[in-house]
Parts: C-alpha cells; sequence; structure tokens
C-alpha cells in the first residue's frame, strides 16, 4: 500500500472524481458503489466498481501509453495464454478534470502471492514459466519494443547512480560493492543478447494473482508489455520464488548462463532504483526491493 506522494507530477484522484467520470462516460454502471482498493502500485489507482469490475487510473502521464497500449493488446492475448489476462469493458477518456484515458475492466479474483509465503512455490514456479514461455511463443504482428526490454547498456546511469545513493544509506545494509559486480555481471553478459521475444516485462508479484492453493490463475498490468530481451522476465526468479524454485522455473525454460546473468542483473537494477526513490511513499516497492537484494547478493556468498 502507498503511503504518500509518490511522484511529483501526480494528478490527484479519489472516488468522488471516479464517480463522476464514470457517470459522465458510463451512466449505466453509475449507481454502482466505488471503493479505492489497496495497492503497491506506482503508475495507476484502482478502484473496485460493484462486485465485479474495476477502474484503472493512470496517476502521471506516463501511464497514459500504458492504457492505450492495453486498450490495443489485452484482446489479441486472450486465449493464448495460459492465465487470464484482464478484459477492457469500457474505454474512458479524459473528463471532469481529469488529463488522461482510463479503463474499466472485469474483476479478476485471486491475492497476489507473498515472497517468503508462498503454498506451493515449485508448482507456482512451473506456472510462471508456463506463461513466460507462452509469451515468448506469440507471433502477433506490430509488436511494440518493450519498456526496459532493450540493451542494459542503456540502465547503466541509472543503476549505478541508484547504487551509490544507497551507499550513502547506510540503514539499509546494502553491500553496494557487490551489487555493482552482479551489475557488470549482467553488462558482459549482454554482448551475447538473445533474439527478441514477446514479453510481459514488469513480473512483480502484485501483477499477479494466485488462487487459494497458491497457483497461478492471472497476470495483470500488462502496461510494459513488447519484444525485447528475453531476460525481462525472468525477474520473478528473485523478486518472488524462493532458491529452490528458482531452479525449477530456470529449468523449466531451459535459461542459458548469459540470460540467466542478465535476468539476475535487470532485477538487481529494478531493486536498486526503486528502493532509495520509494524509500519514504511505498512500502510494497521497498519491501520487494529489499527482498530482490537480500535474494541476489546471498546467491554471491553462497
Amino acid at each position: 500500500m502507498n503511503t504518500g506522494q509518490m511522484h511529483s507530477d501526480m494528478h490527484p484522484v479519489d472516488g468522488d472524481l471516479v464517480r463522476r467520470l464514470i457517470a459522465g462516460r458510463f451512466p449505466r454502471w453509475a449507481g454502482l458503489p466505488v471503493e479505492r482498493f489497496p495497492s503497491g502500485g506506482t503508475v495507476n489507482a484502482m478502484y473496485r466498481l460493484g462486485e465485479d469490475m474495476v477502474v484503472r487510473l493512470p496517476l502521471v502521464r506516463g501511464g497514459a501509453a500504458d492504457v492505450t497500449l492495453e486498450r490495443e493488446w489485452l484482446p489479441r492475448l486472450a486465449g493464448l495464454l495460459p492465465t487470464a489476462v484482464p478484459e477492457v469493458l469500457g474505454a474512458g477518456e479524459p473528463a471532469d478534470g481529469y488529463p488522461w484515458p482510463w479503463s474499466v475492466y472485469r474483476w479478476l479474483a485471486g491475492e497476489n502471492p507473498e515472497p517468503g509465503a508462498l503454498r506451493a512455490p515449485a508448482r507456482l514456479a512451473e506456472d510462471l514459466a508456463g506463461f513466460v514461455a507462452a509469451m515468448r511463443e506469440l507471433a502477433l504482428p506490430g509488436a511494440p519494443a518493450a519498456y526496459r526490454g532493450g540493451p542494459l547498456a542503456a540502465l547503466d546511469a541509472s543503476t549505478r547512480s541508484a547504487i551509490e545513493e544507497l551507499r550513502a544509506i547506510p540503514a539499509e545494509g546494502v553491500d553496494c560493492d557487490a551489487a555493482i559486480a552482479v551489475w557488470e555481471d549482467g553488462l558482459r553478459a549482454d554482448a551475447g543478447r538473445n533474439e527478441p521475444v514477446w514479453l510481459h516485462a514488469d513480473l512483480m508479484p502484485g501483477n499477479l494473482l494466485v488462487d487459494g492453493a497458491g497457483r497461478l490463475t492471472a497476470v495483470i498490468d500488462f502496461g510494459c508489455l513488447g519484444v525485447g530481451d528475453p531476460a525481462c522476465d525472468l525477474v520473478p526468479a528473485w523478486n518472488l520464488l524462493p532458491a529452490g524454485a528458482r531452479r525449477t522455473f530456470r529449468d523449466a525454460l531451459d535459461v542459458d548462463d548469459a540470460t540467466w546473468t542478465r535476468g539476475r542483473a535487470r532485477t538487481l537494477s529494478q531493486a536498486v532504483i526503486a528502493l532509495p526513490y520509494y524509500r519514504e511513499t511505498n512500502r510494497a516497492m521497498t519491501t520487494n526491493a529489499r527482498h530482490v537484494l537480500a535474494a541476489i547478493l546471498g546467491e554471491q556468498d553462497a
């Protein structure tokens, strides 16, 4: 759950605004209850609409492109993947002082998996591998470039800057020299990048839904999707799965050493950038960032 103003350019969103937007755009739904849904998301706000729907609104300008991307691609993905994906039920437009497009989706039941408290980690690892493999096998034409899907060198300056920022926060206890070593291993492995494949490109625990048995039932938030380095979709190995299930995930996808090394570096980059940025504003993001760093740097010590 967010605990403060995450970005300086956030647009204010509240239940009253959502009710006005719904009444203006979709009067047939105007009488349904609207309730903020607690989320660790950093780009969008979510509001339950009745029992069966959810409204998703960008909080910052950059999220607007994600909305239009999902409207275009989610209908094409439905039925091609082994899990449920969001279904767009209504396309909202700027109105009532709100400046960006927004969408109404069908509500998907389930809960976010919690690192360290997975009910069936090995089975979840297999489910995740099945989803990633199905994404890679897509052959849909006109694919966009995935967010974060390019060369690691494009992230070099921001990653090193974040590591140095963490070095100045001793309370976090991050072994920054070890983090730089992991990052540089990834850069060296970047020279032999694989052919681009279809990616979700944001497989954070908050974008996964599991059932009561801990099995993957849905993947949400496709705003970063596109084609790019297959290492991008390896992030659950460190942001969610314990060591044994991590090996199951890797084996199921038959990941070579260079791709695995890049995946580790990409996951570390996300974590070191998120930790200082969201340290005072988003507990979910910083908790997961710390989990990632413990998992990755713990591997180096083993």
